[in-house]
Protein backbone atom coordinates (compact mmCIF):
# COMPACT_ATOMS: atom_id res chain seq x y z
CA UNK A 1 0.00 0.00 0.00
CA UNK A 2 2.83 2.40 0.90
CA UNK A 3 5.37 1.22 -1.67
CA UNK A 4 7.98 3.93 -2.36
CA UNK A 5 6.42 6.30 0.20
CA UNK A 6 8.78 8.10 2.57
CA UNK A 7 8.24 6.90 6.14
CA UNK A 8 7.57 9.37 8.96
CA UNK A 9 7.15 8.36 12.61
CA UNK A 10 4.62 10.45 14.55
CA UNK A 11 3.87 10.24 18.26
CA UNK A 12 0.60 11.81 19.35
CA UNK A 13 -0.90 10.87 15.97
CA UNK A 14 -4.48 10.67 17.30
CA UNK A 15 -4.35 14.01 19.14
CA UNK A 16 -5.71 17.37 17.99
CA UNK A 17 -2.55 18.46 16.17
CA UNK A 18 -1.32 14.96 15.35
CA UNK A 19 -4.48 13.92 13.51
CA UNK A 20 -4.40 17.01 11.29
CA UNK A 21 -0.66 16.67 10.68
CA UNK A 22 -1.02 12.98 9.84
CA UNK A 23 -3.77 13.70 7.30
CA UNK A 24 -1.68 16.46 5.68
CA UNK A 25 1.42 14.27 5.44
CA UNK A 26 -0.60 11.38 3.98
CA UNK A 27 -2.01 13.71 1.33
CA UNK A 28 1.54 14.87 0.63
CA UNK A 29 2.65 11.33 -0.17
CA UNK A 30 4.26 10.18 3.09
CA UNK A 31 3.67 6.96 5.01
CA UNK A 32 2.83 8.03 8.56
CA UNK A 33 3.43 5.46 11.31
CA UNK A 34 2.00 6.36 14.71
CA UNK A 35 3.56 5.76 18.11
CA UNK A 36 1.07 5.17 20.92
CA UNK A 37 1.40 4.83 24.69
CA UNK A 38 2.12 1.12 24.44
CA UNK A 39 5.10 1.78 22.17
CA UNK A 40 6.74 3.86 24.90
CA UNK A 41 6.63 0.81 27.18
CA UNK A 42 8.91 -1.05 24.76
CA UNK A 43 12.61 -1.33 25.51
CA UNK A 44 14.96 0.76 23.39
CA UNK A 45 15.81 -2.04 20.95
CA UNK A 46 12.17 -2.83 20.21
CA UNK A 47 11.47 0.88 19.84
CA UNK A 48 14.41 1.16 17.42
CA UNK A 49 12.95 -1.59 15.26
CA UNK A 50 9.75 0.45 14.98
CA UNK A 51 11.72 3.54 13.95
CA UNK A 52 13.86 1.80 11.35
CA UNK A 53 13.70 3.34 7.90
CA UNK A 54 12.06 6.64 8.90
CA UNK A 55 13.15 9.86 7.21
CA UNK A 56 11.73 11.94 10.06
CA UNK A 57 10.57 11.34 13.63
CA UNK A 58 8.04 13.82 15.03
CA UNK A 59 7.36 13.70 18.76
CA UNK A 60 4.15 15.47 19.82
CA UNK A 61 2.91 13.27 22.68
CA UNK A 62 2.37 14.77 26.14
CA UNK A 63 -0.31 15.19 28.82
CA UNK A 64 -2.47 18.35 28.50
CA UNK A 65 -0.98 21.41 30.18
CA UNK A 66 -4.31 22.95 31.19
CA UNK A 67 -5.56 21.25 34.34
CA UNK A 68 -5.31 21.50 38.12
CA UNK A 69 -1.61 21.28 38.89
CA UNK A 70 -1.54 18.89 41.80
CA UNK A 71 1.85 17.39 42.57
CA UNK A 72 0.81 14.16 40.84
CA UNK A 73 -0.45 15.98 37.74
CA UNK A 74 2.70 18.05 37.48
CA UNK A 75 4.66 14.79 37.54
CA UNK A 76 2.41 13.45 34.76
CA UNK A 77 3.01 16.58 32.64
CA UNK A 78 6.76 16.28 33.18
CA UNK A 79 7.16 12.53 32.69
CA UNK A 80 4.91 12.38 29.62
CA UNK A 81 7.36 14.72 27.88
CA UNK A 82 10.83 14.10 29.27
CA UNK A 83 10.66 10.31 29.68
CA UNK A 84 9.19 9.72 26.23
CA UNK A 85 11.75 12.00 24.57
CA UNK A 86 14.54 10.19 26.40
CA UNK A 87 13.18 6.85 25.14
CA UNK A 88 13.08 8.05 21.52
CA UNK A 89 16.62 9.46 21.62
CA UNK A 90 17.92 6.19 23.09
CA UNK A 91 16.22 4.28 20.27
CA UNK A 92 17.65 6.62 17.60
CA UNK A 93 21.10 5.96 19.02
CA UNK A 94 20.66 2.25 18.25
CA UNK A 95 19.62 2.75 14.63
CA UNK A 96 22.11 1.79 11.92
CA UNK A 97 20.44 4.28 9.58
CA UNK A 98 19.55 7.46 11.44
CA UNK A 99 16.57 9.64 10.44
CA UNK A 100 17.33 12.85 8.58
CA UNK A 101 15.55 14.89 11.22
CA UNK A 102 14.07 14.55 14.70
CA UNK A 103 11.37 17.11 15.54
CA UNK A 104 10.32 17.36 19.17
CA UNK A 105 7.47 19.47 20.52
CA UNK A 106 8.15 22.20 23.04
CA UNK A 107 6.29 25.41 23.91
CA UNK A 108 6.70 29.17 24.13
CA UNK A 109 6.14 28.66 27.86
CA UNK A 110 9.92 28.30 28.02
CA UNK A 111 10.13 32.11 27.79
CA UNK A 112 9.39 34.59 30.61
CA UNK A 113 6.16 36.58 30.41
CA UNK A 114 8.09 39.84 30.08
CA UNK A 115 9.78 41.01 26.90
CA UNK A 116 9.74 39.87 23.29
CA UNK A 117 11.47 36.63 22.39
CA UNK A 118 12.78 35.06 19.21
CA UNK A 119 14.82 31.87 19.13
CA UNK A 120 18.03 33.69 20.08
CA UNK A 121 16.57 34.73 23.44
CA UNK A 122 18.58 33.26 26.27
CA UNK A 123 15.96 34.06 28.90
CA UNK A 124 14.04 31.17 30.45
CA UNK A 125 10.95 31.26 32.64
CA UNK A 126 11.66 30.39 36.27
CA UNK A 127 8.27 28.67 36.69
CA UNK A 128 7.18 25.07 36.23
CA UNK A 129 6.59 25.44 32.48
CA UNK A 130 10.06 26.87 32.00
CA UNK A 131 11.51 23.89 33.88
CA UNK A 132 9.50 21.37 31.84
CA UNK A 133 10.41 22.95 28.50
CA UNK A 134 14.09 23.35 29.40
CA UNK A 135 14.46 19.70 30.43
CA UNK A 136 12.32 18.56 27.48
CA UNK A 137 14.52 20.38 24.99
CA UNK A 138 17.69 19.21 26.73
CA UNK A 139 16.65 15.59 26.15
CA UNK A 140 15.75 16.30 22.51
CA UNK A 141 19.07 18.08 21.94
CA UNK A 142 20.91 14.83 22.70
CA UNK A 143 19.73 13.62 19.28
CA UNK A 144 21.56 16.49 17.55
CA UNK A 145 24.80 14.49 17.61
CA UNK A 146 23.08 11.85 15.46
CA UNK A 147 20.72 13.81 13.18
CA UNK A 148 19.32 17.28 12.55
CA UNK A 149 17.16 18.16 15.54
CA UNK A 150 14.35 20.73 15.78
CA UNK A 151 12.50 21.84 18.92
CA UNK A 152 9.06 23.13 17.92
CA UNK A 153 8.09 25.84 20.41
CA UNK A 154 4.33 25.97 19.91
CA UNK A 155 2.16 28.92 20.81
CA UNK A 156 -1.63 28.69 21.31
CA UNK A 157 -2.87 26.59 18.38
CA UNK A 158 -6.22 27.76 17.02
CA UNK A 159 -8.28 25.17 15.15
CA UNK A 160 -11.70 23.56 14.91
CA UNK A 161 -12.72 20.46 16.83
CA UNK A 162 -10.07 20.67 19.53
CA UNK A 163 -7.35 22.72 21.15
CA UNK A 164 -7.96 26.03 22.89
CA UNK A 165 -10.38 27.83 20.56
CA UNK A 166 -13.61 25.90 21.22
CA UNK A 167 -13.05 26.33 24.98
CA UNK A 168 -12.41 30.04 24.52
CA UNK A 169 -15.47 30.55 22.32
CA UNK A 170 -17.91 28.59 24.50
CA UNK A 171 -18.52 31.27 27.19
CA UNK A 172 -19.25 33.82 24.46
CA UNK A 173 -21.92 31.57 22.98
CA UNK A 174 -23.63 31.62 26.38
CA UNK A 175 -23.27 35.40 26.62
CA UNK A 176 -20.70 35.35 29.43
CA UNK A 177 -17.45 35.83 27.54
CA UNK A 178 -14.74 38.29 28.51
CA UNK A 179 -11.05 38.90 29.03
CA UNK A 180 -9.06 36.75 31.44
CA UNK A 181 -7.66 38.55 34.47
CA UNK A 182 -6.14 41.90 33.52
CA UNK A 183 -6.22 41.02 29.83
CA UNK A 184 -2.69 42.42 29.48
CA UNK A 185 -1.02 39.02 29.19
CA UNK A 186 0.24 38.28 25.69
CA UNK A 187 -0.96 35.45 23.47
CA UNK A 188 1.40 33.99 20.90
CA UNK A 189 -1.18 32.23 18.74
CA UNK A 190 -1.12 30.38 15.39
CA UNK A 191 -3.71 28.93 12.99
CA UNK A 192 -3.69 25.12 12.79
CA UNK A 193 -3.11 25.20 9.02
CA UNK A 194 0.06 27.22 9.51
CA UNK A 195 1.28 24.85 12.25
CA UNK A 196 0.93 21.82 9.97
CA UNK A 197 2.66 23.57 7.08
CA UNK A 198 5.42 24.89 9.35
CA UNK A 199 6.20 21.37 10.58
CA UNK A 200 6.35 20.08 6.99
CA UNK A 201 8.54 23.09 6.13
CA UNK A 202 10.92 22.17 8.98
CA UNK A 203 11.11 18.58 7.71
CA UNK A 204 12.09 19.65 4.21
CA UNK A 205 14.40 22.60 5.01
CA UNK A 206 17.84 21.23 5.99
CA UNK A 207 19.00 24.59 7.34
CA UNK A 208 16.34 24.65 10.08
CA UNK A 209 17.56 23.23 13.39
CA UNK A 210 17.46 23.94 17.10
CA UNK A 211 14.55 25.83 18.67
CA UNK A 212 11.87 27.18 16.31
CA UNK A 213 8.99 29.41 17.43
CA UNK A 214 5.85 28.02 15.79
CA UNK A 215 3.71 31.11 16.26
CA UNK A 216 2.08 33.72 14.04
CA UNK A 217 4.20 36.86 13.56
CA UNK A 218 1.63 39.11 15.26
CA UNK A 219 0.96 38.12 18.89
CA UNK A 220 -1.80 39.99 20.71
CA UNK A 221 -2.85 40.70 24.28
CA UNK A 222 -5.64 38.64 25.80
CA UNK A 223 -7.78 41.77 25.80
CA UNK A 224 -7.28 42.22 22.04
CA UNK A 225 -7.89 38.53 21.44
CA UNK A 226 -11.13 38.72 23.43
CA UNK A 227 -12.39 41.79 21.56
CA UNK A 228 -11.53 40.21 18.19
CA UNK A 229 -13.20 36.92 19.10
CA UNK A 230 -16.35 38.75 20.22
CA UNK A 231 -16.42 40.77 17.00
CA UNK A 232 -16.08 37.66 14.83
CA UNK A 233 -18.81 35.86 16.79
CA UNK A 234 -20.96 39.03 16.86
CA UNK A 235 -21.42 38.53 20.58
CA UNK A 236 -20.65 40.76 23.58
CA UNK A 237 -17.55 40.44 25.78
CA UNK A 238 -18.92 41.82 29.04
CA UNK A 239 -17.85 39.36 31.73
CA UNK A 240 -14.14 39.29 32.56
CA UNK A 241 -12.89 36.18 34.36
CA UNK A 242 -11.09 37.19 37.59
CA UNK A 243 -7.68 35.64 38.13
CA UNK A 244 -8.62 34.44 41.63
CA UNK A 245 -11.45 32.31 40.18
CA UNK A 246 -9.03 30.59 37.83
CA UNK A 247 -6.66 29.93 40.73
CA UNK A 248 -9.54 28.33 42.65
CA UNK A 249 -10.21 25.99 39.71
CA UNK A 250 -6.69 25.27 38.42
CA UNK A 251 -4.42 26.09 41.36
CA UNK A 252 -0.92 26.89 40.11
CA UNK A 253 -2.06 25.73 36.65
CA UNK A 254 -3.97 29.01 36.29
CA UNK A 255 -0.69 30.58 35.15
CA UNK A 256 -1.30 29.01 31.72
CA UNK A 257 -4.29 31.34 31.35
CA UNK A 258 -3.22 34.38 33.35
CA UNK A 259 0.34 34.52 31.98
CA UNK A 260 1.60 34.67 28.43
CA UNK A 261 4.63 35.18 26.22
CA UNK A 262 5.50 37.34 23.22
CA UNK A 263 7.22 34.92 20.83
CA UNK A 264 8.30 35.91 17.31
CA UNK A 265 8.86 33.23 14.59
CA UNK A 266 12.17 34.69 13.40
CA UNK A 267 13.66 31.42 12.10
CA UNK A 268 10.60 30.51 10.04
CA UNK A 269 10.40 33.98 8.52
CA UNK A 270 14.12 34.18 7.74
CA UNK A 271 13.97 30.72 6.12
CA UNK A 272 11.21 31.86 3.75
CA UNK A 273 8.10 30.40 5.38
CA UNK A 274 4.96 32.30 4.36
CA UNK A 275 2.10 32.41 6.87
CA UNK A 276 -1.39 32.00 5.46
CA UNK A 277 -2.83 33.69 8.56
CA UNK A 278 -0.36 36.25 9.96
CA UNK A 279 -3.19 38.34 11.48
CA UNK A 280 -5.66 37.20 14.15
CA UNK A 281 -9.02 38.33 12.76
CA UNK A 282 -8.77 36.54 9.38
CA UNK A 283 -7.63 33.40 11.25
CA UNK A 284 -10.66 33.51 13.57
CA UNK A 285 -13.04 34.24 10.69
CA UNK A 286 -11.76 31.20 8.84
CA UNK A 287 -12.23 28.96 11.88
CA UNK A 288 -15.51 30.37 13.23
Amino acid sequence: MYKNRTKIILSGKTGFLGSHLSAFLNRSGYEVVGLGRQDFLLDSRDMARKLEGAKAIIHLAGAPIIGRWTASYQKKIYDSRISTTKKLVAAIRLLDSKPEVFLSASAVGIYPDQGQHDESSGLVSEGFLGEVCTDWEAEATRASKMCRTVMLRFGVILGQGGGALPKMALPFRFGIGGKIGSGKQMMSWIHLDDVVKAIHFAITKPDIKGPVNVTAPNPVSNKTFTKTLARVLRLPALFPVPSFMLRLVFGQGAIVLTGGQTAIPKKLQESGFVFKYPELEPALRDLL
